[in-house]
């Protein structure tokens, strides 16, 4: 008998009044084991005769290796490819730019830092909003919860920088943000590149604002920055956005504890999340504890009155209230000069944080120091040397270098 490989769903009965005989079904196929006994043309599985003489990887028949096309090399990009690519709206060029901002290699940050300052003057129209929170407050399914709105409801042109984690032991991260942003990920105004934080305590570096640049340049409207978590540099975030909104969740314990953390001082607005099912009640009170111990703290943003709000990204039941507040505050903001003032004031703090690391990289890259650093190291982990000293003694070896 014939040997059958595969079943194909073949057109039902509508295209099958069209073939000629010869080109029936039952010319090349048969009907399945599973098929009804009185199915006739309008059933629409047919097993297809398979291929005689074996198949690929099979004996009897050559290989198809010649079938096979070889991967298309990427094409190579000059400067001003970067620079019309992403005037023009090309988001594979964005990408292939982001790339290059985030790579160490001499040669990659020269060419990145050249198509900044030529973008410089595209920038700075987008409204930047930096979300962060514990771990399990939903900030991934509320950023999609919140960006589908916008593109869908407000027509915005959305940017997520989402920051993943670096492992401290094999330098990696998951960057599975994209996958948990599914819905939004199939929209054609959204843009969702997830970045490792390489070790950056709060996950925000230097990396993360040259990318939102970009972004700007290419014509997004709104960017989102989402942090690995709340930690002691959250700062770095509240440097580099308009808006920060902190993420809560209720029933992790005494919501006050968050006060003592210092992250509420950094934040615009508190959202309790997951408000919805059994956890509603108790997600309205403890919004009512932040009300209260909000009153206590200096705002965030000079003019502006920290609220805590509910929200649910499951349900979407207060996400359209958190944009209008978030709009509301870029509206006061920007009527009374702070918005202007804080922008201004997050440039200079770059240049300074530049300034800093720049000098820490040409410190350790000097003849020499490399390799008195790592034996210092060592002798002050073990006590051999107070840390105070140790700087002393490599700053004066750069000095007398």
């Amino acid at each position: 008998m014939e040997p059958y490989c595969r079943v194909a769903i073949l057109q039902a009965m509508t295209a099958a009044q069209h073939h000629d005989e010869s080109s029936c079904p039952e010319a090349s196929t048969r009907k399945p084991e599973w098929a009804p006994d009185h199915a006739g043309h309008e059933f629409a599985s047919f097993v297809m005769k398979g291929v005689e003489g074996g198949h690929d990887g099979m004996p009897g028949q050559e290989s198809a290796a010649h079938l096979v096309q070889a991967p298309r090399k990427r094409r190579h990009l000059e400067f001003q490819d970067y620079v019309d690519g992403i005037l023009s709206g090309d988001r594979t060029i964005l990408s292939r730019a982001i790339t290059l901002v985030e790579s160490v290699h001499p040669t990659h940050q020269e060419i990145a830092q050249r198509l900044i300052q030529e973008l410089l003057p595209r920038t700075g129209n987008a409204l930047r909003v930096g979300i962060t929170g514990v771990p399990g407050a939903g900030k991934s399914t509320t950023i999609e919860a919140l960006g589908c709105f916008l593109v869908r409801e407000r027509g915005a042109k959305l940017a997520v920088l989402a920051v993943d984690p670096s492992s401290t032991i094999t330098r990696g991260s998951i960057l599975g943000d994209k996958t948990r942003m599914e819905n939004l990920g199939r929209e054609p105004n959204a843009y969702i590149r997830p970045s490792p934080s390489s070790g950056t305590l709060g996950g925000v570096a230097r990396k993360t604002r040259e990318t939102m640049l970009l972004c700007e340049a290419y014509g997004f409207d709104t960017i989102l920055v989402e942090t690995v978590g709340v930690g002691q540099s959250e700062t770095a975030v509240r440097r580099m956005t308009d808006f920060f909104m902190l993420l809560q969740i209720a029933g992790a314990g005494d919501e006050l504890q968050g006060i003592k953390k210092g992250v509420v001082e950094l934040a615009d607005c508190v959202v309790v999340n997951k408000a919805d099912g059994d956890n509603l009640q108790r997600a309205r009170l403890a919004r009512s504890e932040y009300e209260r111990a909000l009153h206590y703290l200096a705002p965030a943003t000079e003019g502006w009155s920290t609220r805590a709000l509910n929200a649910s990204a499951l349900t979407g039941e207060g996400i359209p209230e958190l944009w209008e507040m978030v709009l509301e505050f870029s509206a006061q903001c920007k009527g009374n000069g702070v918005f202007q003032k804080r922008r201004a004031e997050q440039n200079v703090g770059w240049m300074h944080d530049l300034v800093e690391e720049l000098l820490r990289e040409k410190f350790l890259a000097f003849p020499g120091i490399r390799e008195r650093y790592e034996t210092l190291e060592v002798e002050v982990g073990r006590g051999e040397h107070s840390p105070t000293l140790a700087a002393i003694e490599l700053l004066k070896a750069f000095q007398a270098s």
